[in-house]
């Protein structure tokens, strides 16, 4: 040994065979290493399922987006298509209702007529009706929200396998590393 391995390991420094001798009385390292494959295993398999349950809850309704979305024409089932529906879905509600949002507008306003002419009541007041542009954002919500909930999902789905194959290879190398140590490989 040269001088400065010398140093290292005077100054208290785990020499590998001490390392391996630790690893080698711990089953805590294969205990953890077990738990981090099946969990990883676990979260790989149910991201790939939720991923396929959103798809197909997708494909049930049978939504594609209109020549002006900006991914025209397009089956609504994965996350850039349901990004692109809930955009124009906005897009249109805005163009209905001269750009104000739900909280922007009267909640009631004057009844009109065939001949667009405000209806009066018997004490010469405008009868007062729910504003049905305002009430029309309801479902422009509803159904943005739902769009939005399935990008979420595709997102967590995309996550879990991410996070799987990361928990797997960890308890694959604290395998390897305990077999190293017991000298089986």
């Amino acid at each position: 040994m040269d001088a400065t391995t010398k140093d290292r390991s005077a100054s208290g420094a785990l020499e590998a065979p001490a390392i391996e001798t630790q690893l080698r009385s711990s089953k805590l390292i294969s205990v953890v290493a077990l738990m981090a494959i099946i969990v990883g295993i676990g979260s790989m398999l149910g991201g790939i399922a939720g991923g396929a349950y959103t798809y197909q809850q997708a494909a049930v309704e049978n939504i594609t987006t209109p020549d002006d979305a900006r991914i025209a024409g397009a089956d609504v089932r994965g996350p850039l298509t349901m990004w692109a529906q809930s955009d124009i879905i906005t897009h249109h509600q805005l163009e209905r209702t001269e750009g104000l949002r739900y909280a922007e507008m009267e909640r009631m306003v004057p009844q009109v007529d065939e001949a667009g002419e405000v209806v009066l009541g018997e004490d010469g007041e405008p009868v007062m009706v729910p504003n049905q542009e305002r009430l029309s954002w309801i479902d422009a919500t509803s159904l943005t929200t739902v769009l939005g909930v399935g990008i979420m999902a595709y997102a967590l789905a995309a996550f879990a396998v991410v996070v799987g194959a990361t928990l797997l290879g960890l308890g694959l190398v604290l395998m390897r590393l305990r077999r190293t140590a017991l000298g089986l490989i």
